[in-house]
């Protein structure tokens, strides 16, 4: 699943650093602002543990619970930060349409800012796109919990 820290890799570098402004870090990840955000809120969760991207991920426990995990953080950042919020999306994008290959959570307190940039967290069905963190739990749930 997880490859070594990449010394190119920008999500890395900002999980190992300890001058970056995160608003959480844990064990298993940390989270920050988006330096281009696209919502009145905007967030990354970012795991700690180099993997490339969500086609990295497998039906596992340890999978799902990643997941999980950056979810929960996620919206209790959200939460926190932009209660008053009335929607909210977290998701992936999906290779191609990744930018960077770390794996990342989007977390958003919606609006979209400027309205023309909900058009890069589309989903493309099965072209790739965006997809929502629900659709990724499903598809990642361990057998054993169907």
């Amino acid at each position: 699943m997880a490859a070594a820290p990449s010394a190119s890799c920008i999500f890395c570098q900002i999980a190992r650093s300890t001058s970056t402004t995160l608003l959480h870090r844990d064990d298993k990840v940390v989270a920050f602002q988006d330096i281009n955000p696209s919502a009145f809120r905007h967030y990354l969760v970012v795991p700690i543990e180099h993997i490339p991207t969500v086609k990295d991920l497998h039906r596992s426990s340890e999978d799902f619970s990643l997941v999980s995990h950056m979810l929960d953080v996620g919206q209790s950042l959200l939460h926190r930060d932009a209660p008053h919020a009335k929607h909210y999306r977290y998701g992936f994008h999906q290779p191609p349409f990744n930018s960077v290959n770390h794996l990342h959570l989007h977390c958003f307190a919606l609006p979209f800012i400027p309205r023309w940039r909900a058009m890069k967290y589309m989903s493309l069905g099965p072209f790739g796109g965006f997809i929502e963190v629900d659709k990724l739990l499903e598809r990642i749930k361990p057998l054993s919990s169907l």
